[in-house]
């Protein structure tokens, strides 16, 4: 198929989908191109996964390696679970973002340069000592060097603005180049350009030329000779959004605040990767939304389970460090039994480790990391819509049975997106709150026979008055006590409790055969990579099927029966085999374990490789 334009011939090849990879200096906009382009996607009707890779320094010098941002993207039909392996399309800005990202590139791929930034010192900071446009060392791909800087000043030769202000549009440049190569309508880009500078009509005006310029360019130079259609997903009717996995959390707060007909209260302090939580609810406090910013992490969570005590629903959000340091305080919440969501984003530690980059690493520290018996509820999201469902969930969990419930997100779910469609009402679960006794049969710790929940009365609420506080409480009474076996009756009772949770989890999904030679039980993030790479093993014959675990504690009851159906487990994740561990110790199995801790999420390949080399028996 092909059309004529401009006087040239061009083919038009249709794909199921197709991986981009954005990449430059934090200041070339690499995010904002990055989020534009799945904006634009979404917009068009495409399936679509995406992965921003932020720099761990904040300023990093510009040109170097460490300054190098990414943002890759893959869209299509509906077979995008992941954010792909490796690029078809690398799109660099200079030349740190080539050698950064030239070793996970596939022979053959297209490589669109800006060549103005291929300056000798530029090439200098990036350690090339030649030109690589130039001394052959990209002969097996097809690059098109693109005089991005020379064409962007070219474009608003009569603007009026300086030399470095011309320069801070180029990466639209560049977006309007991709938009002609994917059929792709710039309309959706050029409202949120008016949008985002309305009170500076000069730089609106600026963007939007420059990103006309760049589709115009590549519509009429000869070394665009090739477009590309993307086939359209499949997709149930309704209303879909681009969200990001922080996004969906805070809209699932938001959600569950208004079906427990309560305030929201969301108290955290600002940390990588989670701020965009408050960031997004604090957008959102006409709502019935409270959003406090602690000076810290302990005054976060504290805080929190004082709007919980207040009859508010209550939540908090962190990553890795900050976890550790509400750990005191979430003894806290699981003595008094107030309900609380805190939401962990995960990132590679330890310490401030790779605060930029994900990984699955703090899953027992969620399930164990406290003093004293301290048990409460675990859930993991599995991608960046379910990071709502999920949220939504955990909210509903806490308020039922009075406990903390622990969301696990990380990096690369939270600040990744895709398509989200907006439930409809009828969609969206009932929140059941313990029921209040009549004030005179009130006691603090008069427990719901079905969910052993005590029940929930607001500060203030008359007839209801009590304490709570972080020493033992008389069983049924909540008075004060140090008797041992009242200690001891409390700490199983609070442990039953969560046990009792189990019976909300359904079935175990398997995907594929309920019996095998080959099971991967996943969980979290590593949801798409392993799908993807069970559907290649099923086609190959290999006798192999898969698992995702959502609710880590506690665990769902079928898992062990499940898994000693097959002869082997294989648990991919990201850190050194928490989950393992977890499987190990109450399901009586002995996993495989496929551990990687490179900052960066597990993709098809890697899983798919391990799947046969476990079944060579290796």
């Amino acid at each position: 198929m092909s059309i004529s334009a401009s006087k040239k011939t061009v083919k038009i090849s249709e794909l199921n989908s197709i991986t981009i990879r954005f990449a430059g200096d934090s200041g070339d906009g690499i995010q904002l191109v990055g989020n534009q382009f799945a904006t634009a996607t979404a917009k068009a009707g495409n399936d679509l996964s995406t992965l921003p890779d932020y720099p761990a320094e904040i300023r990093a010098p510009a040109g170097s390696l460490g300054g190098v941002s990414g943002f890759q993207i893959n869209f299509g039909d509906d077979s995008v679970l992941t954010p792909g392996n490796k690029p078809n399309v690398l799109v660099v800005m200079n030349p740190a973002a080539l050698a950064v990202n030239l070793k996970g590139l596939e022979k053959g791929s297209v490589i669109i340069v800006n060549s103005d930034a291929f300056s000798q010192q530029a090439l200098e900071k990036a350690g090339y000592s030649v030109n690589p446009l130039e001394d052959g060392a990209l002969d097996n791909y097809r690059v098109i060097a693109v005089p991005v800087s020379v064409l962007t000043e070219a474009a608003l030769a009569d603007s009026g603005l300086t030399k470095a202000q011309m320069l801070k549009c180029k990466n639209f440049y560049v977006l309007g180049i991709l938009y002609w190569m994917y059929g792709l309508p710039p309309e959706p880009t050029i409202e949120w350009i008016r949008a985002k500078f309305k009170k500076s009509p000069e730089t609106a005006a600026a963007n939007e030329k420059v990103l006309r310029s760049g589709r115009d360019y590549a519509e009429n130079t000869e070394i665009f000779d090739a477009r590309f259609q993307i086939r359209k997903r499949k997709i149930k009717p309704g209303r879909y959004r681009n969200l990001t996995g922080n996004e969906a959390a805070a809209y699932a707060l938001i959600t569950a605040a208004k079906l427990l007909k309560r305030k929201l209260f969301y108290g955290s302090y600002p940390i990588t990767p989670a701020s965009e939580i408050l960031q997004t609810l604090a957008k959102h406090r006409a709502q019935d939304v409270e959003v406090f910013q602690a000076e810290d992490e302990i005054a976060a969570i504290c805080s929190t389970i004082g709007a919980a005590f207040a009859g508010n629903l209550a939540a908090t959000g962190t990553s890795g460090p900050g976890l550790s340091l509400k750990a005191e305080a979430l003894g806290l919440a699981v003595i008094t039994e107030l309900p609380l969501v805190i939401v962990d984003v995960q990132r590679g530690g330890p310490s401030t480790g790779l605060p930029t980059k994900t990984e699955q690493s703090d899953l027992l520290q969620a399930v164990f990391g406290r003093h004293g018996e301290s048990p409460l509820v675990v859930m993991a999201a599995v991608s960046p819509a379910d990071c709502f469902h999920t949220t939504l969930e955990a909210a509903r969990l806490a308020v039922k049975y009075m406990t903390p419930v622990i969301v696990l997100s990380n990096s690369y779910l939270s600040n990744g997106s895709e398509p989200f469609r907006i439930p409809d009402l009828s969609e969206l679960p009932k929140f059941e709150v313990p029921p209040l006794p009549p004030p005179e049969e009130y006691k603090p710790y008069l427990r719901a026979p079905e969910t052993l929940a005590r029940p929930w009365a607001h500060a203030g609420l008359k007839g209801y008055e009590h304490r709570l506080g972080g020493l033992e409480k008389q069983d049924v009474t909540g008075a004060i006590t140090y008797d041992a076996l009242n200690h001891e009756r409390m700490t199983q009772l609070r442990a039953e409790k969560i046990a009792g949770v189990a019976k909300e989890i359904p079935p175990t999904r398997i995907y594929g055969d309920p019996e095998g030679d080959l099971l991967v039980a996943g969980w979290g993030s590593s949801y798409g990579a392993i799908k993807l790479a069970v559907t290649e093993a099923r086609k190959a014959g290999l006798k192999v099927s898969s698992i995702h675990v959502r609710h880590m504690n506690p665990l769902p009851p079928d898992l062990g029966v499940i898994m000693r159906r097959f002869r082997k487990v294989l648990v991919p994740e990201e850190n050194c085999g928490q989950l393992r561990l977890l499987l190990r110790s109450t399901c009586m199995v002995e996993p495989v374990g496929l551990n990687k801790m490179q900052g960066q999420p597990l993709n098809q390949e890697e899983v798919l490789e391990k799947i046969k080399d476990v079944l060579r028996g290796n």
